[in-house]
């Protein structure tokens, strides 16, 4: 990777945009195996200037300031003191709802401008997507000036309590969490991406925890809050899926510069880039394994010695994971998460007074049905939980699609009311040259197929589009991005009620948009399903596939589709 300039394919923008589809795949997904996204390394470095001087740096000034705690040179001064843990999490709470922390800049999609977040959700008429429909007063798809004022004061909500003093119990006022409690409950309810932006289903019950819990009881329900994120995404990890995230994860860290290293990740390239058995044991030891086993130690030690050994392990783990600037860019989540570790589990010890025995018993078994119900929920039936409240996080397990446009159809997204063009003209204002900008997106559906469900969703799209070679392909994660200000990975967020939603603007003709969605899979099924979405004629078809088969195939499916098996179909030729 070169520091200003993006490490380009080694094709002809020209001769390699007329090739077949598949064959541009291939092209792609051996040059993602040694240069991952190509990123100029200028954009790594204004990632980690923004996590150290504004996230970090500016988070400890604002909490120690605010706080009357020691300066912020003096850590030991203030590292293990509660008020300035609420403050952190308050602080990333605030950056998260704003948009400029998770799911931030190019890594995101997000070329020109860099910054989603506020930019839709504090405008009139933006794409608004509710959570369930049956919840009243949350009609329409549309951004209104009450949602406007919504999100504007949950914004407030969380400043207030981050910049005020604290209470006589040097303790963030309980009453000040009541407002952004209500607020992201509120905005949750409205539009489910301002909820998930703001990480509300980690931070929601923090808050909740500082408002109504006394200081012991406060402690260890913030562990057991951080261990079920732990060891749900560990959980996550078990199945077929996991091991196809962690090549294309190093081959995309900078801070891996040899090639023979990325290409021990994968069985035998260029032949073979399934996942290698050093990327195995990397996915089911280095991942799997420390998620489950270390948070639990973590938990239930009562030895110090223990507890700091598996808290120097957990910040490892989240130290490696922002080394490698994973493409929704959780870098503040990572380092939160690391810090948080060592002050509650080295600043608290259980065996210090702060376990789950010294808890209310009552408050305990509140406190472990709460914050189970999702995860337990969104793992059986994936369809009614976001993988984030799920606690599904980067588990290869998503909810995807691919959106295919016939010839010059993506120029529709631009009736589309937003304050952002289409990803290829934000590369293209960010310095590419037009054929370089075309290549460069393609260069991301290729990233997708290195994952299990690309080679499933590129199945379907063969069967259904004999045309698929003369299509516009996007990655429905990177589109989002540029229609609703965020994406995650998780493809709930650009389902059949957000293309619904694009369509009443861009008014598509049959045909002109054809998207290929998949649920993610269920914990006690073998299979993930499937529909072919029409932008103007809704869900056209329904199917499922075996997993199995999607991650026993090359991403370039030289046998050809996987196998794939109809269940419904309105009889519709697109």
């Amino acid at each position: 990777m070169g520091f200003t300039k993006p490490t380009l394919p080694p094709v002809e923008p020209t001769e390699f945009l007329a090739k077949p589809l598949l064959e541009r795949t291939r092209i792609l997904a051996l040059n993602w195996v040694d240069n991952g996204f190509g990123t100029p390394k200028m954009v790594h470095t204004v990632y980690i200037a923004k996590l150290l001087l504004l996230y970090v740096f500016g988070g400890v000034v604002v909490a120690t300031v605010t706080s009357g705690l020691p300066a912020f040179w003096d850590v030991a001064g203030w590292w293990n003191q509660p008020v300035f843990y609420q403050k952190a999490i308050l602080w990333t709470l605030l950056l998260e709802t704003v948009g400029i922390a998770g799911s931030w800049g190019p890594l995101a999609g997000k070329f020109k401008p860099m910054t989603g977040g506020i930019r839709f959700w504090a405008r009139v008429g933006t794409i608004r997507l509710r959570p369930w429909k049956n919840v009243p007063l949350t009609a329409g798809d549309r951004r209104t000036p009450v949602d406007v004022a919504l999100y504007l004061l949950l914004i407030v909500s969380v400043a207030v309590p981050l910049v005020l003093p604290p209470g006589v119990d040097s303790l963030v006022r309980p009453a000040f969490f009541y407002a952004p409690i209500a607020l992201l409950v509120l905005n949750g309810l409205r539009d489910k991406t301002v909820f998930l932006a703001a990480r509300g289903e980690q931070y929601l019950p923090a808050l909740v925890f500082f408002a109504c819990y006394p200081l012991t009881d406060m402690i260890v329900a913030l562990k057991l809050l951080i261990v079920v994120v732990w060891v749900g995404a560990g959980f996550s990890k078990f199945g077929k899926h996991f091991s196809n995230v962690v090549p294309p994860m190093v081959s995309n860290s900078p801070f891996v510069p040899f090639k023979w290293l990325k290409r021990a990740h994968y069985r035998d390239y260029p032949r073979d880039i399934r996942p290698s058995r050093i990327a195995d044991l990397m996915a089911h030891v280095g991942g799997t394994t420390i998620e489950i086993i270390v948070p639990l130690v973590l938990l239930l030690a009562t030895n110090w010695w223990v507890a700091l050994a598996a808290t120097a392990v957990m910040v490892v783990f989240h130290l490696f994971i922002t080394s490698t600037f994973p493409l929704a860019v959780p870098l503040e989540w990572n380092i939160l998460f690391a810090y948080a570790a060592i002050f509650l589990f080295v600043g608290f010890p259980a065996g210090a007074g702060y376990g789950l025995l010294d808890m209310n018993p009552v408050l305990l078994a509140v406190t472990v049905v709460g914050l189970l119900f999702f995860p337990v929920l969104g793992n059986l039936r994936p369809d009614l939980v976001s993988f984030l409240p799920s606690m599904r996080q980067y588990a290869g397990n998503w909810a995807s699609a691919v959106w295919a446009f016939a010839p010059g159809a993506e120029a529709k997204l631009n009736r589309v009311t937003r304050p952002t063009g289409n990803q290829v003209d934000q590369l293209v204002a960010f310095g590419y040259e037009p054929l370089w900008a075309e290549v460069t997106m393609q260069q991301v559906i290729a990233w997708r197929t290195m994952h299990s469900q690309g080679r499933g969703l590129f199945s379907v799209l063969h069967k259904n589009l004999p045309d698929i070679d003369t299509r516009t392909v996007r990655e429905g994660e990177f589109v989002c991005n540029s229609l609703i200000g965020f994406n995650f990975g998780d493809g709930h967020l650009h389902d059949a009620a957000m293309i619904a939603a694009v369509q009443r603007e861009a008014r598509f003709e049959p045909g002109e948009l054809v998207v290929v969605w998949v649920e993610s899979q269920p914990v006690h099924r073998d299979h993930q399903e499937y529909q072919v979405i029409d932008a103007a004629l809704g869900v056209i078809e329904r199917g499922t596939w075996r997993v199995a088969d999607a991650v026993g195939e090359q991403p370039w499916l030289p046998n050809g589709p996987i196998p794939t098996r109809v269940t419904w179909s309105a009889g519709v030729t697109a």
